[in-house]
């Protein structure tokens, strides 16, 4: 092996395609190697420390050490390390996380269908409305409507929900079933004088108007993020959903909420669709789900939806999805302990402490010349870059503010995440007042860093 291969850095740049990387740059810049973690941070092959003030990718709930996940993935990979759920077969850690989820449902859920990722999930979400229609006779009602900078996942199905274009760019999608409608972000879209109870009645106004053009009979789905993530950390404007509700009873439509990231007390409640006031008919939910110590996903499915999946399987006498890992043995065992923890710690009463001190504290940045919104519920937070506060002219892509400021932040030893120039925040719900207060404090740092460099840079005009 050359000498160029010996490092651990350049066997990664030799060997290994990053998603969502830039692929050219990655050959130049080499990756950030996270050696280990505890709590809520994580150190790299140098030694250096960081909080993660994204809980790796707004999944590590429980931050990066807790033991008795551990401790039940090794019980269950030395009890029963896998086995499928295929042709009536079954084993005691899905049907126990089966049981608890169905008890933990916002609303009466009836039953549970597990993958290993959000993607799968949400791309079984889809199959699943279209499965439901063509049983119901109603070949034409197919037409999935998900919203611009909403994110779902990355495969076919799922990347076309994604509302974020260069999850489409280049890869043929969106697909011609799914639509997308208006994203409800008051702050860059609502009118001179709107109200934001005026804006959330345009929103659905829009997605009304959507389906009469399209023709309800073709209508199946609309999916949502209770609070959009990857498009930006977005929350809806107030009375959004129960506005959005109304027209879906109106037109015979699912509503499916994707829970994947606000699921598991990320936004001060057990789902978002509490904190949001939302009735779905089927919930997809990932990630905190096992604290991201193993990949399991699932989708909950309600009464009406389950008896028509039975229905249909009768008649075609079997019901052709699933996956080779569904509700996979050791990813349910640790999901199990997982929720358990969340309850006997009282996880969510902790984020109801935590929550308004990360917020309050993001919100001293308003002021900041660079920063134009923030906003955020809970421990799911975002602080937005503006070019002219003014005007809430955005920078230029490809200046790099948002960029910079990301790595200024890495720089001082906290970790987030750069989502069209908003930085995010999402740390384990496990994070403490005071590890909050220093993952602001090095975020002023980068702050105040990224604003001398933007000002030596003239990428902004003289106040």
């Amino acid at each position: 092996m050359s000498a160029r291969l010996n490092s651990a850095a350049a066997r990664d740049i030799a060997y290994h395609i990053h998603p969502y990387t830039n692929l050219k740059a990655h050959e130049t810049d080499g990756p950030l190697i996270i050696a280990s973690g505890n709590g809520v941070r994580v150190k790299d092959d140098a030694g250096n420390e960081y909080i993660e003030g994204m809980a790796g990718l707004w999944c590590a709930s429980l931050g990066f050490s807790e033991k008795r996940l551990a401790d039940a993935a090794y019980r269950q990979l030395t009890t029963l390390p896998y086995y499928h759920a295929f042709a009536h077969k079954s084993h005691d850690p899905a049907i126990d996380l089966a049981e608890r989820l169905i008890q933990m449902a916002p609303v009466p859920m009836s039953k549970v269908f597990f993958q290993s990722s959000g993607s799968e999930a949400n791309d079984s979400v889809v199959k699943l409305v279209w499965y439901y229609n063509n049983a119901l006779e109603r070949p034409k009602k197919k037409k999935v409507i998900a919203r611009l900078r909403g994110y779902h996942g990355v495969t076919v199905a799922s990347a076309s929900l994604t509302g974020l274009p260069n999850n489409h760019r280049d890869f043929d999608l969106p697909l011609p079933q799914i639509l997308h409608t208006e994203c409800p972000h008051y702050y860059r879209y609502g009118k001179p004088g709107e109200s934001e109870e005026q804006f959330a009645t345009r929103m659905a106004e829009s997605l009304e108007a959507l389906i009469l053009r399209e023709g309800p009979e073709t209508c199946a789905a609309f999916i949502a993020e209770p609070v959009m993530g990857g498009g930006g950390v977005i929350v809806p404007p107030k009375g959004y959903f129960q506005k959005i509700q109304a027209v879906l009873d109106k037109y015979d439509m699912l509503f499916i909420a994707d829970e994947v990231i606000c699921g598991f007390g990320r936004t001060g409640n057990m789902w978002g669709c509490q904190t949001l006031g939302i009735r779905p008919n089927m919930m997809s939910m990932a990630k905190a789900l096992t604290s991201a110590y193993m990949p399991l996903s699932a989708v909950m499915v309600d009464e009406k939806i389950y008896q028509v999946l039975v229905r249909q399987s009768e008649k075609i006498g079997v019901f052709g999805h699933g996956y080779t890992y569904s509700g996979h043995p050791v990813a349910a065992a640790v999901a199990v302990e997982t929720l358990k923890i969340y309850e006997e710690r009282k996880i969510i009463e902790h984020v109801r402490r935590v929550g308004p001190r990360m917020q309050a504290g993001l919100r001293k940045f308003a002021d900041h010349p660079l920063v134009g919104e923030v906003r955020g519920l809970g421990l799911v937070a975002a602080v937005e870059l503006v070019k002219n506060k003014e005007t809430k002219e955005a920078f230029d892509p490809k200046s790099g503010v948002g960029l910079y400021l990301y790595k200024r932040a890495q720089a001082n030893g906290l970790i987030v995440r750069n989502l069209i120039d908003s930085i995010a925040f999402t740390p384990p719900l496990i994070i403490t007042e005071d590890e909050v207060d220093e993952m602001l404090s090095r975020f002023k740092r980068a702050l105040d860093e990224t604003m001398t460099w933007v000002e030596m840079n003239r990428l902004r005009a003289a106040a």
